[in-house]
């Protein structure tokens, strides 16, 4: 009965150790991603360790808890950000990511906290820059009265000749079939 439940057992051994192999290799960036600070820490259970975040742009914040489990508390309004008190958060057991926008208020606080399940956490902080370009969903819809003007003007001028242009076709069919009606009455 013992052999039935090895293979089973060591298959799921096997597809464990793979997940936590994967899981502390480090994983591709893109290219637009620059690393500007690596930051290692310890922190006890149930305690913060606080970071300020002077970086202006698109921050991303990519911690992972080595060991033990690390949470990461982000906020633009208190510089010692909690569980109670803060705009953006990552609470897994593995790796977290926090995209801190351009438009936060700078300096930016980072709160790490360490979950009580572990009586240590030791955790690595990557911060990278993202170069790319966010384009303004908003940019083009600013109210410009002279473009709306001219927008105007340019419709009004369009169906105006699209309306003369009509009524000379249906003037054109009318005296076409004025001509075949006098030929055939006279």
């Amino acid at each position: 009965m013992a052999s039935f439940w090895k293979r089973p057992v060591l298959m799921v051994l096997v597809l464990q150790v793979f997940n936590f192999v994967q899981c502390l290799t480090d994983e591709e960036n893109p290219d637009e991603w620059l690393l500007l600070h690596v930051v290692q820490g310890q922190i006890g259970a149930g305690n913060y360790s606080y970071l300020r975040l002077n970086h202006e742009g698109n921050i991303i914040l990519k911690m992972q808890s080595l060991r033990g489990d690390a949470d990461i508390y982000v906020s633009d309004v208190t510089l010692n950000p909690s569980f109670d008190d803060y705009e953006l958060q990552s609470a897994t057991c593995g790796l977290d990511i926090i995209t801190v926008p351009e438009h936060f208020n700078r300096p930016v606080g980072i709160g790490i906290y360490g979950h009580p399940s572990h009586s240590e956490s030791e955790f690595e902080i990557k911060v990278y820059y993202d170069r790319t370009v966010q384009d303004d969903p908003f940019a083009g819809g600013s109210y410009d009265p002279e473009a709306l003007e001219s927008n105007l003007k340019q419709q009004r001028q369009s169906s105006l000749e699209s309306s003369q242009e009509e009524e000379s076709m249906l003037q054109t069919i009318l005296i076409g079939v004025l001509k075949i009606v006098l030929e055939i009455l006279f």
